[in-house]
């Protein structure tokens, strides 16, 4: 039935899963372009429109929300460029309206860094705000079965939920291939699900203008510094072979793999086969050796 009132949306990130996926388009999707908050919010509304059978003017976001845990500013400092694009993450979520919620990230058991009770502070903080801001759709862009109890107490609000997916593999740091999946419970308690990656790949809509203004259309990465000459004592070889995402350096007897988290000063996807990188030796779970801090040099 044709609606004639405003639909208001309020929208609410899972930052880590996000981040995930936006990695996942710039390194290991042929793309090779970042998930764009504008294009991703201007598709949201025509989908809300679509759904809602409603004049797509009168589907509007009303509030927005990140959540994500993340390193202090001195862990930061100290791992290349990772202070510098955390902030100008920033500006592009404030520049689109995007309320930012952050949490110190804890070490665990295991001396990792980890998340703890950003998905309880994501789920409570959309709660009260439904309630109280009465959004007609509030979507949710995560994947963990836990957020659950979230969609059935929206429900009680008379809020459809939509959440936005996308099922996808790729490798991890250590070079371990793991795979996104949104939990099937999730997807069945929902009002409207939508399967990200099948529409993106969809041979039909891929060229839609829609589709392709979900990515970043502009190089807003920082500008590139001038490779450095090799500093002394460092590990010196070249690229043997850039794939998805991740990459070998020759090194005997055995090739390194190493990750894009681990490149410095330089994109990954502006890494060529025979550059020459300077690196530091880590090492995998199992013990195997793999390169860190890579770097171009001259």
């Amino acid at each position: 039935m044709q609606q004639d009132k405003l639909i208001r949306i309020g929208v609410f990130y899972d930052g880590n899963y996000f981040l995930k996926v936006s990695n996942y388009y710039a390194y290991g999707h042929p793309r090779k372009k970042r998930i764009s908050i504008s294009g991703l919010h201007d598709f949201i509304k025509h989908e809300v429109s679509e759904e809602e059978s409603n004049d797509v003017k009168l589907c509007q976001i009303v509030d927005s929300h990140y959540f994500r845990g993340r390193l202090n500013a001195s862990e930061a400092s100290e791992r290349g460029d990772t202070l510098y694009y955390d902030r100008v993450f920033d500006d592009i979520l404030m520049s689109e309206g995007v309320t930012t919620h952050y949490l110190p990230l804890k070490t665990g058991f295991d001396g990792q860094k980890q998340e703890k009770g950003i998905d309880v502070w994501l789920a409570l903080e959309a709660f009260e705000l439904a309630f109280y801001k009465r959004f007609n759709v509030l979507v949710l862009i995560a994947s963990d079965g836990d957020y659950v109890p979230l969609v059935r107490k929206l429900n009680t609000l008379g809020t459809r939920v939509m959440v936005l997916s996308w099922d996808f593999e790729y490798s991890t740091d250590a070079g371990q291939k793991n795979t996104t999946r949104t939990s099937q419970d999730l997807l069945e308690e929902v009002t409207y699900p939508i399967a990200m990656h099948e529409i993106i790949d969809n041979r039909v809509r891929k060229n839609e203008p829609l589709i392709n203004n979900l990515f970043v259309q502009t190089d807003q990465r920082r500008p590139i510094a001038e490779p450095k000459t090799a500093t002394k004592n460092a590990n010196v070889s070249e690229i043997l072979s850039i794939k998805n995402g991740f990459g070998f350096i020759k090194y005997p007897p055995n090739n390194l793999f190493f990750h894009y988290s681990s490149v410095l000063d330089t994109d990954f996807n502006d890494l060529k086969e025979g550059d020459k990188v300077e690196f530091r030796l880590a090492k995998k779970e199992d013990g195997q050796e793999l390169a860190t801090d890579v770097r171009v040099v001259k």
